[in-house]
């Protein structure tokens, strides 16, 4: 069975970091792409980030380039979304999601073919 479980997310100041982690089961990454999508209150998802299952090319929305990074760990199967710098417009619920395949370019939302149960993210003084 296919299960994508996300932790890490929680209340932190403008600034501040925090590390999410994605662990999956059913699958290997070995074989898919992940990627994270979050989605603030009254506004469509988004795509964030994601690295290739492949050669582990990673790719970025630009609203967070050079603040966030991704990573995974495939003899874990866990994925991870290391955010510095935090903003309050980071602020949302942060979804981990798998596309079978390598990726060329940054996902839609709507092109996983899996999702985790998301975790919220809040930034705020």
């Amino acid at each position: 069975q296919v299960q994508l479980v996300e932790s890490g997310g929680g209340l932190v100041q403008p600034g501040g970091s925090l590390r999410l982690s994605c662990a999956v089961s059913g699958f290997s990454l070995d074989y898919y792409s992940i990627g994270w999508v979050r989605q603030a209150p009254g506004k469509e998802r988004e795509g964030v980030s994601c690295i290739s299952s492949s050669d582990g090319r990673t790719y970025y929305v630009d609203s967070v380039k050079g603040r966030f990074t991704i990573s995974r760990d495939n003899a874990k199967n866990t994925a991870y979304l290391q955010m510095n710098s935090l903003k309050p417009e980071d602020t949302a619920v942060y979804y981990c999601g798998a596309i079978r395949g390598e990726r060329l370019w940054l996902p839609n939302p709507g092109e996983y073919d899996y999702w985790g149960q998301g975790t919220q993210v809040t930034v705020s003084s």
